[in-house]
């Protein structure tokens, strides 16, 4: 009928990758990105919209930012998850204010609240076709008929069940990050720049007495896409300049060299794993101070590889070939990663040291007799 109508094999797995590219960009606006697969995403904007200008200057902007990469889409603000997501599907998009769900859902679909096809065939075939046909009526009926998740998705619509978001990536502790005006490509700009958010984590450690021991920066490009690059310390550090000198060595070791494309417009750092790092004085008393060791380890295993840079670990064992683990020096330092439980952890990465197989000299038969 459609001579000219050119037809592609569907490739999920493909869709499902885009699907996570597009939700990891999004999180330029909030953290809380998760999936609602298989064309979904969703952001929890709550606290986050102010730094944009409001609600519907972040989603000018990310509307904005989504067509120009080429995607057609439906934004759905509202108060639960289950009313955002049938507006954007149902309802070509828009904003619903709190405590407004249940005027605004009431025309749309039944489909609407996320129940299953045969639910919604079944609620058809006895005349229930919208969700205004069904929020009046008895619960108990329903439920015995229809099944409980009918009513379930119902009250998660209309805000009377809560109804958690499971984020794409866990939440940092600490973040800063710096928007760009005109985007950069150039590394002496990006080093410059973690060392300036550097300086503002460094504000927020120091006021709860910790220090980082993972960071990680995200590099947003202007064509939507994002790189991340991690680093680990062998200690707690808040020093700037230290952190600079961190992804310095990363920068210069990674295997595929980052491609800044037109240029990135928004640098984040987030500490993902922090430790107390209480003040301590070192020009004077007998404790040592072993910060160039720490930087030695820190540099060195930046550009060699956390896994080649390694510490023994004394082990509470009898038995010699046990007495010690060889660990990364990243994580042998704190007290958990001490005893057996670090060693059944890395015990398949670990170098047991070599021991010989007879630890006592045998006397010979002669000596014995006597």
């Amino acid at each position: 009928m459609c001579p000219a109508l050119v037809v592609f094999e569907e490739d999920t797995s493909t869709d499902a990758r885009l699907l996570k590219d597009i939700a990891d960009w999004c999180q330029r606006y909030t953290p809380l990105v998760g999936l609602d697969a298989p064309d979904g995403v969703l952001l929890d904007i709550a606290g986050c919209a102010h730094l944009f200008g409001g609600e519907a200057a972040l989603i000018d902007d990310l509307m904005r930012r989504v067509r120009a990469f080429g995607f057609m889409a439906h934004v759905g603000v509202a108060g639960t998850i289950g009313a955002a997501h049938a507006v954007a599907r149902y309802g070509q998009g828009g904003f619903i204010a709190p405590g407004c769900e249940c005027e605004r859902l009431l025309s749309l679909p039944l489909s609407a609240l996320r129940i299953t096809d045969g639910t919604v065939a079944s609620l058809s075939r006895v005349g229930f076709k919208r969700i205004g046909d069904i929020v009046d009526l008895p619960r108990a009926p329903l439920a015995a008929r229809f099944g409980t998740g009918v009513l379930r998705q119902l009250d998660r619509a209309l805000g009377l069940e809560g109804e958690p978001l499971t984020p794409l990536l866990p939440v940092a502790p600490y973040f800063a990050e710096q928007p760009f005006p005109e985007p950069i490509a150039r590394e002496e700009d990006i080093l410059a720049v973690i060392e300036r958010l550097a300086r503002r984590l460094a504000a927020m450690l120091e006021r709860r007495g910790e220090g980082l021991r993972r960071v990680e920066l995200a590099l947003f490009r202007t064509d939507g896409k994002v790189h991340r690059i991690e680093a680990g310390t062998s200690r707690p550090i808040r020093n700037p300049s230290d952190v600079r000198a961190l992804f310095v060595e990363r920068l210069a070791t990674l295997a595929d060299p980052i491609d800044p494309g037109f240029g990135f417009d928004l640098a984040r750092l987030s500490v993902t794993v922090a430790e107390a790092a209480p003040a301590r004085q070192v020009t004077l008393g007998d404790e040592a101070d072993d910060t160039d060791l720490g930087h030695l380890v820190d540099r060195t295993s930046a550009r060699l590889g956390a896994r080649r840079v390694t510490q023994l670990i004394a082990q509470d064992s009898h038995t010699p070939e046990l007495a010690a683990v060889s660990l990364p020096a990243h994580s042998a330092r704190a007290d958990e990663e001490r005893g057996w439980d670090a060693f059944r952890r890395h015990r398949a990465a670990a170098d047991l040291p070599a021991r010989p197989l007879r630890l006592l000299a045998r006397l010979p038969l002669a000596a014995r007799v006597a």
